[in-house]
């Protein structure tokens, strides 16, 4: 379920200690001259995302040479056509997304990165209004945004559920909007990435809510990536696997020591609730850490799975043509196999 330009990078709020934890490193030798990137995530700043700004404020791209800048999305879908216009270098965005992307415009973006081993996509709603498990979406009202990736690779779920993609009426709305219609009762339900749901989950006691988990269905959906822009990974793949390498180190640390993690969310984002956004990360790291993630090591994809959800996006989606499973996802620029074992 789903995520204006470049924020202040003050710590306000923070402790000496937290802050001097995530200072960049002092570099002894003279300044060389950094690589500016441009990163798009798919929503805004949050512990979601904590990785980013844990190896921002550790200094790990400036090891590798890097001056990455974030800026906020509107989706994980749009974040797939920033990078492709070229305002973005590299964003993070749907898998399924992208297949469907590539399938009209070609490979002009490929996932480099797979930080979602499963896709977090839930329809979350009231039990009070008769929400339990997927079958009793039958005839209730859903609330999503018009273009997000929940909503789209619902099909997909529902063939795995056994149930009729058409089940429940949509209801278009914002995604600011889902937990207010939820809360009012116009709606029996909406669309979520399951680690978004925290705001909702503290309007309405978690146990009156059903969380109907794509995951759950059977469906081996890959959900967010690292993307690249594929003129960038030909032209420059050592400042993608430079990237990957700083990012890794991030994400490592942040599975490791999760509330100390946020400290970095704060420093880039001071309205944040350090506690909430670490619940935040509990919910994505189920996502992320997964029986295939510990025997294949983070960011990386099984192919044939790869290869399964591209058959299943281009039949749901009616795809004109089958994007090629080696386009969509290019491991080649992925740290070392033992960086990128599972330590937490």
């Amino acid at each position: 379920m789903q995520r204006r330009r470049f924020l202040s990078l003050g710590a306000t709020g923070l402790s000496a200690a937290a802050a001097a934890s995530f200072a960049p490193a002092v570099l002894a030798q003279s300044p060389r001259e950094l690589t500016r990137l441009k990163f798009t995530l798919d929503f805004r700043i949050s512990g979601q995302v904590a990785p980013f700004f844990v190896a921002q404020a550790k200094g790990y791209y400036r090891d590798e040479g890097l001056e990455p800048s974030f800026d906020v999305g509107s989706g994980s879908v749009a974040a797939i056509t920033r990078v492709a216009s070229g305002a973005y270098d590299l964003g993070f965005g749907d898998l399924s997304a992208l297949m469907e992307f590539q399938a009209q415009q070609g490979p002009l973006v490929q996932a480099v990165y797979q930080y979602y081993n499963r896709a977090p996509f839930a329809i979350i709603g009231r039990r009070d209004r008769g929400l339990s498990d997927f079958r009793s979406l039958q005839g209730k009202r859903i609330a999503a945004a018009a273009v997000e990736s929940t909503r789209r690779a619902w099909p997909i779920a529902a063939r795995h559920a056994g149930v009729k993609a058409d089940a429940f009426e949509w209801v278009t709305t914002d995604f600011s909007q889902r937990d207010n219609v939820i809360v009012r009762g116009d709606v029996d339900g909406a669309t979520y990435f399951h680690d978004s749901a925290l705001s909702l989950f503290q309007r309405i006691d978690p146990a009156q809510l059903a969380v109907l988990s794509f995951a759950d269905t059977g469906a081996s959906l890959y959900g967010n990536g690292i993307l690249a822009a594929s003129e960038l990974a030909a032209k420059k793949p050592e400042v993608v696997k430079a990237f990957l390498r700083a990012t890794n180190r991030g994400l490592q640390e942040t599975l490791a020591n999760p509330a100390a993690a946020m400290a970095a969310v704060k420093q880039r984002e001071p309205m944040v609730d350090e506690k909430l956004e670490a619940q935040r990360f509990a919910l994505t790291a189920k996502y992320v850490v997964t029986a295939d993630t510990r025997a294949h090591g983070l960011g990386a994809v099984r192919p044939e799975l790869l290869r399964r959800q591209v058959e299943e996006v281009t039949q749901v989606f009616g795809l004109a043509r089958t994007p090629s499973p080696e386009a969509v996802f290019n491991p080649a620029f992925l740290p070392a196999a033992a960086e990128r074992a599972v330590k937490a």
